[in-house]
């Protein structure tokens, strides 16, 4: 995969108050973190917007070219430092970056990363068939070497008819790029549209019809547990006549 570098800067003041101010001068603090190391950054926020903008940033490999000024004004040293992405946190109101962390790596060491599954095309089964595509899976765990890391991996849906899936070991994988999921787990299927079922008018007169004629079995019922046969009801009112 390609050579992405982050310009940043060794950052050696530290705490709430200090973190504030480097965000007013638009400079996100950070920390690189790793086996042996740990140390705070802080990055320019418009060239780290611009990383973000132009490639899935969580998962692909970031070489940081780490500026420490030295005591002298005329000297720097540099040092790169392969990253990924660990963290990003963002303001609750503003939705803007305040603080990232990043997780060191060897590029000799293979690394477990997930990395996004986007589905290409529109399948036959939606297009001709009015079918709908699902999507299960939306990222894949994936085992290799930092160098073989895929920033995404793009499935072809064209093909796809109504109950067809794409199942994870029918994905193409880039040599020594390994899935760890269950590689029997549907990733993208299209399933048959849904239809919904109307009672047909004759079935609605049935059901009316039937609830009439069980109406004067519910009053006989209630008539008979209080007591009072239907006959003796019948003749309830031919007394009050003859009074």
């Amino acid at each position: 995969m390609a050579e992405i570098n982050l310009e940043v800067t060794l950052r050696k003041q530290i705490g709430k108050s200090k973190a504030k101010a480097l965000r007013r001068a638009n400079i996100i603090p950070a920390v690189v973190y790793g086996e042996k190391i740990n140390f705070p950054i802080s990055i320019d926020k418009t060239k780290f917007q611009r990383l973000m903008g132009s490639h899935a940033a969580e998962n692909i490999i970031i070489n940081l070219k780490i500026t420490d000024e030295a005591s002298s004004a005329k000297k720097s040293k540099e040092k790169d430092h392969p990253v990924l992405i660990k963290d990003i946190q963002y303001d609750p109101l503003k939705g803007s970056v305040i603080h990232v962390d990043f997780n060191e790596i060897s590029l000799t060491k293979e690394i477990t990363v997930k990395v996004p599954l986007i589905a290409k095309g529109e399948p036959i089964g939606v297009k001709q068939d009015g079918g709908v595509l699902s999507h299960q899976v939306w990222e894949l765990d994936v085992k290799c070497l930092p160098k073989d890391l895929p920033e995404k991996i793009e499935v072809d849906v064209s093909n796809l008819k109504i109950n067809d899936d794409i199942r994870i070991k029918d994905l193409k994988l880039a040599a020594g790029v390994v899935a760890l999921q269950d590689l029997e787990m549907v990733v993208l299927s299209v399933v048959p549209p849904t239809k919904e079922e109307v009672a047909k008018p004759a079935e609605a007169e049935a059901v009316v019809t039937e609830s009439v004629k069980q109406e004067p079995e519910v009053i006989k019922e209630k008539k008979e547990k209080e007591g009072e046969t239907p006959e003796a009801a019948k003749e309830k009112p031919k007394e009050k006549a003859k009074e």
